[in-house]
């Protein structure tokens, strides 16, 4: 499959971007080889969120699951480029910096029936059991059946137990746990379900006061 002139055009922005920035060739190989593999499954797309998403979830499916962090955090640099949506990128302009790429730090790989089947009987700090309580009054709030606030605290115990050996504990860190656990998830709607749970917990996980306003929506999720 050929490269059509608008995804090239938006990988030069990209790289020029990075350039300016002070990345070198070792930021720039995986970079590109991914978004190599990428474009071709942009051609003759509309440029909107959810062709790209389409696209995005096919490329992974074929991604080695170490890769899955550094190249999802590529796809989510790439997108404003693609769309050409110039505010977005300005904000990357003033984000990106040699401190935050690459990803140098990532859970161990476990299986997921792993972890599944011990994490219930772990325990956690202080901090990490009152976000599972907010978490589990906020869904109990929304009458919640026992089945689903059951399922959701599990995964989102799963993310807490991936989450201590992280460096620091931050928005960053959170991100990267999220992504390399995903490839975890063979069956599609379950990854869907656990992207749910992560995007709800993380507002009790952070201290946001307003966590409860985040649970049961029905916004569509992607990896991105």
């Amino acid at each position: 499959m050929t490269i059509e002139p608008r995804e090239q055009q938006a990988l030069e922005a990209y790289i020029k971007l990075l350039t300016g920035k002070g990345f070198g060739p070792d930021t720039f190989v995986p970079r590109i080889n991914f978004l190599n593999r990428l474009m071709p499954l942009l051609a003759n797309k509309e440029s909107n969120g959810r062709e790209y998403r389409i696209a995005i979830e096919t490329l992974m499916d074929s991604v080695d699951d170490a890769d899955w962090p550094e190249s999802l955090l590529v796809a989510r640099e790439y997108y404003p480029f693609w769309i050409n949506d110039l505010k977005a990128v300005a904000q990357l302009s003033k984000s990106a910096t040699k401190d935050t790429l690459p990803i140098d730090w990532q859970p161990t790989h476990v299986a997921l029936s792993s972890l599944w089947y011990s994490v219930d009987e772990e325990k956690f700090g202080t901090t990490d059991s009152w976000a599972l309580k907010g978490y589990t009054k906020a869904l109990r709030n929304e009458n919640a059946e026992q089945t689903l606030i059951d399922t959701r605290l599990k995964l989102a115990k799963i993310l807490l137990v991936r989450l201590r050996d992280a460096p620091d504990k931050n928005n960053k860190a959170y991100r990267t746990v999220v992504d390399s656990t995903l490839p975890l998830f063979e069956v599609k709607k379950n990854r869907r379900l656990f992207l749910v749970v992560v995007r709800e917990f993380f507002h009790f996980w952070s201290g946001n006061p307003e966590a409860e306003k985040f649970i049961l929506n029905s916004h569509t999720v992607s990896m991105l």
